[in-house]
């Protein structure tokens, strides 16, 4: 059976086994649903079991299909982190290190941190990637970060989570808004306001934050708009769709017409949280966890 099995077919399956939609699936892996189709029909009589459980209306996977799941990852990390470390070696480097954040993280928390850690361990690199809470916690689950920085603290049992950062909120109006930082009182001024806010589903905790925060001076807010990603707030309230409310370190106060209130004295912070597998036997992750936890 393992001479006929190539590597492509692993990565058919695990893009099949992880969106469970053969259009999406084909999408991104650049061919044909039709071909996709093919490939995984040819996977499964080259192992002699369905992986997969079709019906008209979803794709699923069988009982093989998950037991193979969790193979086809075991050898495309296993793979991949051979050629990582053979790719280190020609460069007589000692490590890697894969990041994942939030972009509020990058703005104030993790640039000097990252400086430091360079300064003192040369010879580690770092690859960083800017994804959401969602997206760092299912590529730590797959082994492709071993640190993420979100804001939440809802994460699977095997996975270590510490707070490392808290800051206060900002609430982001258009220019020309009748409320300044002359005449702000509190947020119940804006409860017939609407709101552009990062979506619940990507950052529940932050997400509840804002709620909670609002619901403390007496409203819900009306929720207009949501994206994961500062510049396209800040653009929507430019443009007078609504105001938000982001972390001090998204501020930026020089290439929009917006205006900025920081929430000093509110009940309601929000917080950084580093996460990370305990179990991850990198050399280099664990300088890099005792210099962030340095007190």
């Amino acid at each position: 059976m393992t001479n006929q099995l190539e590597f492509r077919h692993l990565e058919y399956f695990l893009a099949l086994a992880e969106t469970l939609h053969y259009g999406k699936a084909s999408e991104r892996l650049y061919i044909s649903q039709s071909a996709l189709s093919q490939q995984i029909q040819r996977l499964e009589l080259i192992v002699g079991q369905s992986l997969f459980e079709r019906t008209n209306r979803k794709v699923a996977l069988s009982h093989a299909g998950q037991l193979f799941k969790k193979v086809a990852l075991n050898v495309r990390n296993q793979l991949h982190d051979s050629l990582e470390n053979w790719n280190l070696a020609l460069e007589e480097m000692e490590g890697i290190i894969r990041i994942g954040f939030v972009g509020s993280a990058m703005q104030e928390f993790l640039p000097p941190i990252i400086k430091q850690f360079g300064k003192r361990n040369p010879k580690i690199k770092f690859s960083l990637d800017e994804m959401n809470n969602t997206q760092q916690l299912t590529a730590l689950q797959a082994q492709d970060l071993d640190i993420g920085f979100v804001r939440s603290n809802e994460v699977p049992s095997h996975l270590k989570c510490k707070q490392v950062y808290s800051e206060n909120l900002c609430l982001v109006l258009p220019e020309q808004h009748s409320i300044n930082k002359t005449n702000f009182e509190d947020m119940g001024q804006l409860s017939e306001e609407r709101f552009i806010l990062f979506p619940n589903q990507q950052s529940q905790m932050y997400y509840q934050q804002i709620v909670r925060l609002c619901q403390h001076y007496g409203f819900s807010p009306k929720i207009s708009h949501r994206s994961i990603h500062g510049p396209t707030i800040f653009k929507l309230v430019e443009s007078g769709m609504g105001i938000s409310l982001v972390p001090k370190s998204l501020r930026d106060d020089t290439n929009y017409k917006v205006r900025f209130i920081e929430l000093k004295d509110v009940p309601f912070t929000t917080s950084l949280y580093a996460i990370w597998d305990e179990k991850n036997p990198k050399t280099g992750l664990k300088r890099f966890r005792e210099l962030l936890f340095e007190s």
